[in-house]
């Protein structure tokens, strides 16, 4: 890895790297080495946990011998890019992949092929051989560590150093481990100091969206749409509980018995719920919604069937003629990736106030605020409610306001806050269609304590709102747009609405990936006057049919 750290880039604060590192450098030098590694492998067949480990170890070494400092954020970053890499070029036809391979770098100083004394370095991480060697290595290894001192060095230093004890143990013991194995055990080790521990193969696996962690011993992730269980394991509720403090620490938190339930988030913005005894009864409970590291459009949904390219394009005028829209879904159906996706259309001259539970909204324009709630302290004060920052917020000088989810009392603030000038606000509810958005929406005035009639309260959610839209995953995995609701207006005490898309399920493919179609009612759209304000009023048009 020699001649790949960049002087030139500033710090990324949330990465807690020692030093910059060009990561594209870094993959490339890399590739060569892991082409290697895996050349007698049918790489399609191998467990993404298993290629993590693998190309983790690889990465350590190649690390350790260049002194390149790398930060577990950016580790991480790394096997996942050359995970993804190494199975583009399986799916290549046989001359593509030698022509690829042509093109790559030559191996510099600090690459390294496949560790030596084992065939093609293969060590997983859940082989018993490793599992019983870690449990009597660990403590031994502990016996001899300055855990006080090991805490403070770089991950690179604390690598090499408990690396050196490894060997010696295992020549003190007599154990018959090999150069992969040991190092197997290093980084295991590492993930349990540093890291998440079992939760680092999981975590750098692209495909893994959802993490569940149900005690020990049980460990569900959803891969495209579908919970499936793995063979990761905690050593007991201690290992978990630990795992849970450590990434509640990194933002200012606490998990106790008095705090036995929370919400935080990782470094690199994954949101992150954790519930322990004695509210969870069968042990600590981790859920990890993990952060996209790609980033969705609304285009990119298109592509993937989640909306048609007529919805689409009525979202995209939708947002560019600041409506104030709300994203009615499920838990886990896609209401914050469509909220992403919809906040890329802002202006990037605009000034965005973002207020959230747990900050996980990943906007780009270069003028955003992010405010996030703060629960009480231990004598019970000090708490920071959605409410208070969406009245904060308007003190704020925001062009738009978007709140991560509206659960409470904050509705009154938010709907005020539409209906004095703050156009094109967006935000997030649990609902199971349009209809009931807004009696949930109805129902949280009435928690606040405001004594108005119904027809108040629907008149004023009928003034600040403008279009709902409704997303949901369904049973083949997928996540769809099942409806875009525009609000007309009142009729008496009801609020009146309007379809302007809908999905029509028709049956099931022989894949088990569900048919239908997204179907417009070609109706005139209500916002059409404020879509001409901006010129967008043939285009949307046109995509109404």
């Amino acid at each position: 890895m020699s001649g790949v750290a960049d002087s030139g880039q500033p710090n990324d604060p949330d990465t807690g790297a020692a030093e910059d590192v060009n990561l594209e450098a870094v993959r490339r030098q890399l590739q060569p080495a892991v082409l290697s590694l895996f050349a007698d492998d049918d790489v399609s067949a191998v467990p993404r946990p298993e290629l993590a480990l693998r190309i983790g170890n690889l990465i350590s070494n190649a690390a350790e011998q260049s002194r390149t400092k790398l930060s577990l954020l950016q580790r991480r970053k790394l096997v996942s890019a050359l995970i993804d890499w190494l199975l583009q070029c399986e799916a290549l036809q046989p001359d593509e992949r030698q022509e690829m391979i042509s093109q790559l770098p030559e191996p510099q100083g600090g690459a390294v092929s496949a560790p030596e004394g084992h065939p093609k370095g293969k060590a997983t991480s859940n082989t018993p051989i490793i599992e019983a060697a870690k449990s009597k290595v660990h403590p031994l290894v502990m016996e001899r560590l300055d855990v006080s001192a090991a805490s403070q060095l770089p991950r690179d230093d604390l690598t090499r150093q408990i690396g050196e004890i490894v060997r010696e143990i295992v020549v003190d013991e007599k154990l018959n481990l090999n150069s992969p194995e040991q190092q197997s055990i290093v980084d295991i080790m590492l993930d349990d100091m540093l890291g998440l521990g079992p939760l680092e193969p999981l975590l750098a696996d692209e495909a893994i969206t959802d993490i569940m962690v149900n005690g020990p011993h049980q460990v569900y992730v959803e891969r495209r749409g579908k919970l499936e269980v793995t063979d990761v394991r905690f050593q007991n509720d201690e290992h978990v509980l630990n795992i849970a403090r450590r990434i509640v620490s990194q933002i200012g938190r606490r998990v106790d018995e008095t705090t036995p339930l929370v919400d935080a988030r990782l470094l690199d913005g994954s949101r992150v719920n954790i519930i322990i005894p004695p509210l969870a009864i069968d042990g600590p409970s981790i859920s990890i919604r993990k952060f996209s590291k790609k980033g969705i459009t609304l285009d990119l949904m298109q592509r993937q069937n989640n909306i048609s390219a007529a919805m689409a394009t009525v979202l995209k005028i939708a947002s560019r003629s600041q409506l104030n829209i709300l994203i009615s879904g499920g838990t886990g159906s896609g209401k914050t990736t469509l909220l992403n996706a919809m906040s890329q259309l802002i202006d990037p001259g605009e000034r965005i106030v973002t207020i959230e539970d747990a900050a996980e909204l990943q906007l780009q324009q270069p003028h955003v605020v992010r405010l996030e709630t703060r629960p009480p302290n231990l004598e019970g004060s000090g708490e920071i409610t959605m409410r208070d920052l969406v009245k904060n917020a308007l003190r704020m000088r925001p062009d738009r306001i978007i709140l991560g989810e509206v659960r409470g009392s904050e509705a009154v603030d938010m709907l005020q806050a539409m209906n004095t000038g703050h156009d094109g606000s967006l935000g997030t509810i649990h609902a199971n269609r349009p209809r009931e958005a807004l009696t949930r929406l109805e129902n949280m005035i009435g928690l606040a304590g405001i004594n108005l009639p119904a027809r108040a309260v629907r008149t004023q959610i009928a003034s600040a709102l403008d279009m709902v839209v409704q997303v949901s995953r369904m049973r083949d995995g997928m996540r769809r747009i099942t409806h875009v609701e525009e609000i007309v207006g009142m009729e008496g005490e009801i609020i009146t609405t309007q379809n302007l898309f809908t999905y029509e399920f028709q049956g099931e493919g022989k894949d088990g990936m569900l048919l239908g179609n997204f179907k417009s009612s070609g109706l005139r759209p209500h916002f059409g006057p404020r879509a001409a304000y901006f010129g967008l009023d043939k285009p949307l048009l046109e995509a109404m049919g």
